[in-house]
């Protein structure tokens, strides 16, 4: 008996101490393998061009082959953003580029009008529209370059795949241009058209672009030509053969008068050919300097100030914003049907 009792003690704590860990073991939820610390996957640096089958098609129109090619939409992007900014460009300018870029043909999809396009297409390849090139004719120009270039757009493109620029939920006229004299212009004082979203804004790291101020020569004999006027002996000794009457908000020429003619800036810069409507003229003997600040008709987004916004840590998104006021960003299909 005492035997048995001896037993019992002993058994006794073994029981308490196993009892509990046994019912938690039988009753508890099943417990799996003890999982392994998870690790992230990376995308490559470069992402491949990947489309989706949904991709909306663009129809462009080939002006030296005279045939029209159906590209997928970012394929099509990366051609203009190739053609229309420097890939030396920061990556955030390049993103920037891209957006306007993809927005300006949503837009005209969605709009449906192709008349100034042979038939069956959407879009030239000239800076009528957007300038394109092929992977041929970029490999053409960047040479041994090419590799790094090519990735560079790519990962501007695919980082922005699908997103457009949109003000009240329709795609905007996403116009841009190289260089501006320190400040954008108001749409209404250069093509006469008030657009809500493309209003003057400053721009001083244009300073930085070598196209931000240029001088031409022409003669006195030229600039009548062109002009459709005659200066006055009179005008041209007492120093007043031409006024400025007006500048615009960008600080460009609204009106000048000269030769007993008046003339918007931009009429002045196109008759002219010059780089800008900002311009000073200078009358030396038979001779007229012009100086031009800036390049480009100086509505929408600069592309040397986007480049400079990026280079001060400006991301695409802040860019845009900045050019195009007031703007959203939002997926194509949203507003058009893939």
């Amino acid at each position: 008996m005492k035997r048995y009792l001896l037993m019992w003690f002993i058994a006794l704590p073994i029981l308490l101490v196993l009892m509990p860990a046994a019912l938690v073991f039988w009753f508890s939820p099943e417990i799996g393998p003890v999982s392994q610390p998870t690790v992230a996957v990376t995308e490559p640096a470069i992402p491949a061009m990947k489309e989706s089958a949904s991709s909306m098609p663009v129809k462009v129109y080939r002006t030296e082959k005279k045939a029209v090619e159906t590209l997928p939409l970012e394929t099509y992007i990366t051609g203009v953003v190739a053609a229309e900014m420097p890939a030396e460009f920061e990556l955030e300018a390049l993103k920037a580029q891209a957006l306007a870029a993809r927005t300006y043909i949503v837009r005209r999809v969605k709009e449906g009008k192709f008349d100034d396009v042979p038939s069956g297409g959407q879009v030239l390849d000239t800076v009528q529209h957007q300038v394109y090139m092929d992977e041929h004719q970029r490999r053409e120009r960047w040479g041994d370059q090419y590799e790094w270039k090519n990735k560079r757009i790519q990962q501007a493109v695919m980082a922005t795949a699908g997103i457009i620029l949109t003000y009240q939920n329709e795609p905007i006229d996403a116009t841009f241009f190289s260089t501006s004299n320190g400040f954008t212009e108001n749409s209404d004082e250069y093509w006469e058209k008030p657009i809500p979203y493309l209003k003057s804004v400053a721009s001083p790291w244009d300073i930085q672009s070598p196209r931000y101020e240029e001088t031409v020569v022409m003669s006195t004999g030229e600039l009548e030509k062109n002009l459709g006027v005659k200066l006055t002996q009179e005008a041209s000794t007492n120093g007043s053969w031409y006024r400025i009457e007006s500048r615009t908000t960008g600080n460009r020429v609204g009106t000048i008068s000269i030769g007993g003619k008046e003339f918007t800036g931009r009429e002045f810069r196109e008759k002219l050919n010059l780089n800008s409507s900002s311009f000073t003229l200078d009358l030396r003997g038979n001779q007229v300097f012009i100086t031009t600040k800036g390049y480009g008709h100086g509505v929408g987004m600069s592309q040397w100030g986007a480049n400079g916004m990026a280079k001060s840590g400006k991301s695409a998104e802040q860019i845009v914003k900045h050019f195009y006021q007031g703007i959203s960003l939002q997926v194509y299909s949203r507003v058009i049907p893939a």
